[in-house]
């Protein structure tokens, strides 16, 4: 037997002391026994029982429980123990009830009481525990919290605070919507009202902080609550999201501040994850862009679904090597290998093939700075028409089960160079399925603009405040699509799991926002007030983009797929002679013919529209 620890050792002691006096208790409830008759019986019972006893508990480990954290679980795995003896000695009591002289309802009554004994020893010791971390917060250490939501996540969260005096957090009550929870506490903390009354109850209570826990909540109710807030002029802080909490798992060190995300936030998707882990699981992954924030993001939800292994392919060594670590370190049972290797090198591409034979692809390379790509038109053909149709040709020659090609809104009736080429790569998925067996299905993703993406505009806004300002918005009436890249990504990855050879997905997007509402919000959350601190100004719509992005071309229409957040984009007929345009494309390409470039869009995209913005 280990040596134990001095805290283990008294649990240990006292768990053995309370099971032993309750068998010698149970002889004294059976009634209408005549104990000093029965004193050998009963010395017998009670000493037999000792040794068994010890051992299981020592077995199951019931000393290492922390008894003032205990919870259902820990009560579970001491009923268990107590079964363990107390079934095996009344069977054997009743079969041998001839020769034992022990009443057969004796270990049934000792079962009883010794859940009862060192079931209470631990619910005592939770008692005087979470009672001492109360009365110390009782004296005013604290900073007086008022949560918002009374579910799960924020009695979790409350209780966390009650057991940690030295958080620095004390909770007061709780505000929620939900009317059947009116009148009633959560872990000991009165329900103080609805979310409406926020104001009026900081007043009331004197409290300090407000604490948004809500999980689940969209973007609306998380920016209702920060309004109030700042109404009743207190400081908020809020719990992630749950894209953010997977693990399941809420705790005080997970508590930050309001962010951009969470405004935004809309209502959690739903995964089909069957239909996900069928088309992953035990596979080889192969991820171009892999080290970019969306490729880098769909390699993380991929690991989730235990491939046999996946295949890192990127330009960029840095961001290869810094995604293939951290999967290193959250999956290291999983193989993983790096390429580093730009999709417009198909000789390298296919040596990539050849070595791993990948079983599913998915294509995030992609160039999509829609200014950098209107003054250097070439680099967006070469990468994102010339990258996908190497990608296609090498599906297509190694039998790849599954190519989940990632899109964008600004395909559609594209208005700059980066979204004409986003439509053509689509044009040579499309192709590319037409092409496919009958177990090959190449589709398309196509959604919108992605907060915390590389060039998303919040990371410009932060950088002009940092510097006093002014925040520089191109339009006033600028509004776009917006969704986390956790969102994007399992979407991407649940996009191919519906199998449709050549269709385009097209995500819900939600509510598109306006960027100078985006620019307001990301400057109050960052301190300061607009037009005090902070002044907006507008510089004028640059060539290529639009006022208003779209998620399909006026001949597509949707229909509806299997999973409510993904919509299938009507079939388009391709361009006639695709490939003697694409040739055209690559030629003006090649001798660095921006307008020529742009000219054979035209050719390709009747809808594409040069310079203008609409």
């Amino acid at each position: 037997m280990n040596k134990l620890s001095r805290p283990t050792k008294e649990k240990f002691v006292l768990d053995l002391l309370a099971w032993s006096f309750v068998g010698l208790l149970a002889f004294f409830v059976r009634i209408d026994l005549p104990l000093l008759e029965h004193k050998r019986v009963i010395a017998w019972y009670v000493v037999f029982g000792v040794i068994p006893k010890a051992g299981l508990l020592y077995f199951f480990g019931l000393h290492r429980q922390s008894w003032h954290k205990v919870g259902v679980r820990d009560l579970y795995r001491l009923g268990a123990v107590l079964a363990l003896w107390t079934v095996p000695v009344y069977l054997l009591n009743f079969v041998l009830s001839g020769w034992t002289l022990v009443p057969r309802s004796v270990p049934l009554i000792e079962g009883v009481l010794a859940a009862l004994a060192l079931g209470g020893l631990r619910l005592l010791a939770r008692v005087l525990f979470e009672r001492q971390s109360v009365s110390g917060l009782e004296a005013g250490t604290g900073k007086r919290v008022l949560i918002v939501g009374a579910g799960e996540a924020g009695t979790i969260i409350a209780r966390e605070m009650i057991r940690h005096p030295a958080s620095g957090l004390q909770p007061i009550g709780f505000l929620d919507d939900e009317r059947a929870k009116a009148g009633q506490s959560f872990v000991g903390l009165p329900l103080l009202g609805v979310v409406d009354a926020l104001p009026r109850v900081v007043l009331e209570t004197g409290a300090n902080e407000v604490l948004i826990a809500i999980p689940s909540a969209p973007g609306r109710v998380v920016r209702r609550v920060v309004d109030l807030a700042r109404e009743a002029q207190i400081p908020y802080r809020i719990i992630p999201g749950v894209f953010e909490i997977l693990s399941g798992k809420v705790g005080i060190s997970q508590i930050r501040p309001v962010s951009l995300e969470d405004l935004l936030r809309r209502d959690s998707v739903k995964l089909e994850t069957t239909e996900i882990a069928g088309y992953l699981e035990a596979r080889t992954i192969l991820v171009t862009g892999a080290g970019g924030s969306i490729g880098s993001e769909i390699v993380r939800q991929v690991a989730r679904f235990a491939p046999t292994r996946v295949i890192l392919l990127g330009r960029g060594e840095n961001s290869v090597y810094l995604i293939q670590q951290e999967l290193r370190r959250t999956y290291p049972e999983l193989e993983t290998h790096a390429v580093i290797a730009d999709v417009r090198d198909f000789a390298t591409l296919r040596r990539a093939f050849e070595r791993f034979k990948p079983e599913v692809v998915f294509h995030a390379a992609a160039h999509k700075h829609v200014p950098l790509m209107e003054e250097n038109p070439w680099e967006a053909v070469f990468n994102n028409i010339q990258g996908t149709s190497n990608i296609v040709d090498l599906c297509l020659e190694f039998a790849v089960q599954r190519l989940v090609n990632v899109s964008t809104d600004k395909a559609v009736n594209p208005t700059s160079v980066m979204g004409a080429s986003k439509r053509v790569a689509e044009f040579l998925v499309q192709r590319g399925a037409a092409k496919a067996t009958p177990n090959q299905d190449f589709v398309s993703v196509r959604f919108g603009n992605v907060l915390g993406s590389r060039g998303s505009v919040i990371p410009l806004f932060q950088e002009q405040i940092k510097v006093g300002g002014p925040v520089t918005i191109t339009h006033p009436d600028m509004t776009r699509y917006f969704m986390t890249i956790p969102e994007a990504s399992q979407l991407v990855l649940q996009a191919g799991g519906l199998a449709d050879n050549g269709a385009v997905y097209v995500l819900d997007m939600g509510e598109p926002v306006k960027i100078v509402d985006l620019a307001k919000d990301v400057i109050r959350l960052s301190g300061f007030e607009v037009g005090k601190d902070i002044e907006i100004v507008f510089s004028g719509v640059r060539p290529g983009e639009k006022l208003f992005e779209e998620l399909l071309t006026a001949e597509e229409g949707t229909s509806s797929s299997k999973h409510s957040k993904i919509f299938v984009a009507k079939e388009a007929s391709l361009p006639i002679n695709l490939d003697a345009q694409l040739e055209a494309l690559f030629s003006a390409s090649a001798r660095g013919d921006g307008q020529g470039v742009r000219a054979e869009f035209k050719r390709l995209i009747p809808t594409f529209r040069d310079f203008i913005a609409v």
